[in-house]
């Protein structure tokens, strides 16, 4: 396991990042002026609001807010630690990391994912080292990948491997090495049998890794081989879900596949492990697998950031058929644009790659290929004459239509329709609208299920007792609400991020005599420290302290500096309160002078002061209201009048200026 990385191998990797290269590996972008469009892979939408700044080295969504540095990105998609995400960026960029050993304590404090995925990217080199270096695994585990076709790129580059039937062989060659059988146990390597022996799962298959589109091993698939039936016998086993595997997040292939999807900008979508290998093989490398069971939103989700457009891809026979038709609403509904190639009988992806070329494959493909409600409308009316169950397949092929987002494409897939089956499209209007509306009702009855589901389990929850003090939660760096204007606290870091590290006071005498600059964020920390005035957030007071602890470096920006925090929670935060939502031309890029910034300074100052008069004001106007005729009534009435003396001549020092906010 991996110790601390060394501060300066921290900066080589930041500095080789480069955003847009690090969010295309898992995002479809495309130029929008001289930024980056893409849909944001953090929440469901499909208006692009997913902005990737290349000149800023940001990326941020003004859909869901979420934004920050590549480091960040890899941390929120991958769901990694900040030291894991610096290490896969040192992975991309061919950065050597040189670590200090762990001690056992710090071994121990691993996180629970790292140590299962280290122990799967072991047990994926034990596969292939078995596969290429032992007499068994050449014998039979190559044997079968030779009958396949596969040549030795192919198997490298899938890390395709053998496991020797040994049941026990593998859990103790890892014990040897120092593996926990916690982590054999929870990756699904291994399990325990009722005499607690720790078996293999998968003794005696050849073995196909599941890589994460990130490049992780989270998964395996064994085949079973039995040497009796010379082969012919197919058994598959996986491994179960997991902390790091959840069969409906993922795809088998996405990781080789993803250049090439948005390269091309469609996806062939198959049913086995063999289908993707073969297709890579003959050169067709856009192509994943779903391994037989229907499509999840999950993995729709994922495919629709890298492209609209999919062809399922399956043999002619019944299942192939079925399979087609699976999950093809769902992907209707996220707006894919689909197409559906049924193969010659007798064929499958696998046989029909290895006796073609890619040039005769990509050719078939685009002579044979259907669109899918063309293709749903020929499948289910063909040769169909009972009047019920043609008005059952018609209102199925409706039904598809009415799940499709774009009004204009819904529009056009009716008129085809119309001609295709000779009814008149007023009439296919009106089914499509009548499912559109049971649909949206459908769909608001959830929301108010869910909603009374959660206020049950509110209700459920018990109360606190009125004698117990309510904990009070740790302070966090507020989310400001969509479309709710910033608080004053929010625009002065804005302001300090955008601009801390800018002079606007020079040749300030000091208590000894000399002369001395004033950054931004130095005005603003000796305005606020002489009444003992801070931020409610405790990270706006961090962000205001390392902004004025590194004013005296040379080189330093502010926004740099904060944008690519350390502590992504700051890195976000300056983020989502420095991106701008439309870049403007360079012409009209116009930055503002030394006296602009001064005065925005002061006037930012000046109100957040004015701000705290105000509630101060409030509160005595209660205490007062409660006081009656109380001896303390006198000194509250006095602090009034004082507090309102204060707030007028702050009233007459902002009358003099104009409200300008960043």
């Amino acid at each position: 396991m991996s110790g601390m990385i060394d501060p300066k191998t921290v900066a080589k990797i930041i500095d080789a990042c480069d955003v847009v290269d690090v969010v295309s590996e898992f995002v479809n972008l495309r130029k929008a002026g001289v930024n980056y469009k893409g849909l944001c892979p953090f929440h469901n939408e499909k208006t692009p609001s997913f902005m990737v700044s290349p000149s800023r080295g940001t990326w941020h969504c003004f859909g869901c807010g979420k934004g920050g540095t590549a480091v960040g990105f890899v941390m929120d998609h991958e769901q990694m630690t900040y030291p894991e995400a610096l290490r896969w960026l040192a992975n991309k960029y061919h950065i050597e990391i040189v670590e200090k050993e762990q001690t056992d304590e710090q071994r121990q404090e691993q996180s629970e994912r790292e140590s299962m995925f280290i122990v799967n990217e072991w047990a994926k080199g034990y596969f292939k080292d078995v596969l290429r270096n032992s007499a068994d695994g050449q014998a039979i585990g190559m044997q079968y990948f030779r009958s396949r076709g596969f040549r030795d790129d192919i198997i490298e580059k899938f890390q395709l491997g053998y496991d020797l039937p040994q049941r026990d062989l593998l859990a103790r060659t890892a014990l040897q090495r120092g593996y926990k059988e916690e982590f054999l146990l929870k990756t699904g390597l291994c399990y325990k049998t009722e005499r607690g022996e720790l078996i293999d799962r998968f003794a005696g298959r050849v073995m196909f890794p599941w890589i994460s589109s990130s490049g992780k091993v989270c998964a395996f698939g064994g085949r079973l081989l039995d040497a009796r039936t010379k082969g012919v016998q197919q058994k598959y086993v996986n491994s179960p879900e997991s902390l790091i595997y959840k069969k409906e997040r993922e795809l088998y292939g996405i990781y080789q596949a993803k250049r090439e999807i948005v390269k091309q900008e469609c996806v062939f979508m198959v049913e086995g492990y063999t289908d993707v290998i073969s297709m890579h093989q003959c050169g067709i490398e856009n192509v994943v697998a779903n391994s037989g069971t229907a499509l999840s939103v999950h993995q729709i989700k994922m495919l629709h950031r890298f492209t609209n457009n999919i062809v399922l891809l399956y043999d002619g026979d019944a299942a192939g058929i079925h399979a087609a038709m699976r999950g093809t609403d769902m992907l209707l509904e996220e707006g894919m644009n689909i197409k559906v190639l049924i193969l010659p009988d007798g064929d499958d992806p696998d046989s029909f790659a290895r006796k073609h070329t890619a040039e005769e494959f990509r050719a078939y493909i685009e002579q044979h290929q259907k669109d899918f409600i063309a293709f749903k409308t020929q499948l289910m009316l063909d040769g169909v004459t009972d009047p019920v169950k043609r008005s059952e397949a018609i209102n199925s092929i409706v039904k598809s239509v009415s799940v499709i987002p774009n009004p204009i494409t819904r529009a056009t897939y009716l008129a085809d329709c119309s001609r295709r089956l000779g009814i008149g499209e007023q009439t296919l209007i009106n089914q499509m609208n009548r499912f559109v509306s049971e649909n949206l009702d459908e769909k608001r009855k959830e929301r108010e299920r869910t909603a009374r589901r959660e206020e049950r389990e509110r209700e459920a929850e018990p109360q606190p007792q009125q004698q117990t003090p309510t904990p009070q939660p740790v302070a966090q760096t507020p989310v400001q609400p969509a479309n709710q204007p910033p608080t004053l606290e929010t625009l002065i870091i804005q302001f300090i991020i955008k601009y801390g590290d800018r002079v606007i006071y020079r040749d300030i005498e000091a208590e000894d005599g000399s002369k001395l600059d004033l950054t931004v964020a130095q005005y603003i920390d000796y305005d606020l420290s002489q009444d003992n005035i801070s931020f409610s957030d405790p990270t706006y007071n961090q962000i205001l302290a390392e902004a004025v602890d590194h004013s005296g470096d040379e080189a330093f920006s502010s926004e740099q500096y904060f944008v690519h925090h350390g502590d992504q929670q700051i890195a976000q935060l300056a983020v989502r309160l420095t991106q701008e939502r439309y870049t403007l031309s360079k012409s009209f890029d116009v930055e503002p002078d030394e006296r602009t910034i001064r005065q925005q300074a002061e006037h930012l100052i000046l109100e957040f002061r004015m701000s705290i008069v105000n509630a101060h004001l409030q509160e005595l106007k209660t205490k007062i209201a409660q006081a009656g005729t109380s001896d303390e009534l006198p000194r509250l009435l006095e602090d009034y009048r004082d507090t309102q003396e204060i707030r007028n001549a702050l009233a007459r020092q902002l009358g003099t200026d104009i409200v300008v906010r960043t």
